[in-house]
């Protein structure tokens, strides 16, 4: 039995990648923070297969801890970036366990005498820092896709500007190391939308369906969006999971990145979608996720599934 380590392999994302691994034969190892706050990840423990489940405790930013975390593993999936709209200490917060997590994770990957196969899921704002607002200069029907050049945007969130810098350390490990025969691939998700597996109310995209479902605006962000009636590329939370476990497993995709994406939707229409409401326009496709379909063989839920789900 083959082990993955799930590091935020109780998140929202996490736990669909936890249970993917589970339910395809895996031993998993998910990380914890803090072991103490069982309430994080005890959903994990009714999963299907949970007895090959270890949470184990283990700090992105300790380095010794994380080599303790990836000891063993044949498999390992980096999921644990804090995703935070209200940040009061960016470094400490953001920038510190985003970048610097990210740095150690990739020395222990290369000091690792077991690990082959490595998934770092960064975000779409790890190529546009003002994701959902378009990047300047661009046509307004541009296609955005992995040939893209990443932009930043040095007035975006700081959780974007993190994304994005620690993606750039991800290219240049890569592009050191073009010949290692560990597999490191990225994933970029879009909007990821759909239930959860959990309780936990830390999760900033169900946070977000409650907002855009219920029509509230607990802040000028949230209201700009209203205001503009922002256009969302959406995928599935259940799609990225199956994204992540194919580009862990299918093997020759060193140095890949994949746009993981299907339709976009304006804010009012997704309102719509989440009261079981007819829609009034047609969606577009903004970040091209075909990459994805073509290589991993992945097929995309429709958001209005996702949305349905959610409000079920």
């Amino acid at each position: 039995m083959k082990t993955a380590g799930i590091i935020g392999g109780s998140g929202y994302i996490g736990s669909y990648v936890t249970q993917k691994f589970l339910t395809e034969g895996y031993k998993v190892k998910v990380s914890a923070t803090d072991i103490s706050k069982k309430k994080k990840y005890q959903h994990l423990q009714k999963l299907e297969l949970s007895e090959n489940l270890d949470i184990v405790q283990a700090d992105v930013t300790d380095i010794d801890s994380l080599r303790a975390f990836m000891d063993g593993c044949d498999i390992v999936v980096h999921t644990g970036t804090p995703f935070q709209l209200d940040v009061k200490d960016p470094t400490k917060e953001l920038f510190e366990p985003t970048i610097k997590g990210t740095e150690n994770f990739l020395e222990l990957v290369q000091e690792s005498g077991t690990v082959k196969q490595v998934v770092v899921v960064a975000s779409v704002a790890a190529f546009n820092t003002g994701y959902p607002l378009p990047v300047e200069g661009l046509p307004a029907d541009h296609l955005y896709t992995e040939n893209d050049e990443p932009h930043l945007n040095e007035e975006g969130h700081p959780y974007c500007q993190a994304k994005y810098y620690a993606d750039q350390v991800v290219r240049k490990f890569v592009a050191d190391h073009s010949q290692s025969d560990i597999d490191i691939v990225s994933v970029y998700p879009t909007g990821v939308m759909g239930p959860a597996l959990s309780q936990r109310d830390d999760s900033t995209s169900m946070g977000l369906q409650y907002l855009f479902k219920n029509r509230i605006a607990p802040n000028p962000f949230v209201q700009m969006l209203y205001d503009s009636d922002m256009e969302f590329a959406i995928v599935d939370v259940r799609d990225v999971a199956e994204g992540i476990f194919r580009a862990a497993t299918k093997g020759g995709l060193h140095g890949k990145q994949y746009y993981l994406s299907n339709e976009s939707w304006k804010v009012s229409d997704i309102s719509r979608m989440l009261n079981s409401e007819p829609v009034r326009e047609k969606p577009r496709f903004v970040y091209s996720g075909k990459r994805a379909e073509r290589e991993l063989g992945l097929t995309y839920k429709p958001a209005a599934v996702s949305f349905s789900d959610y409000a079920a």
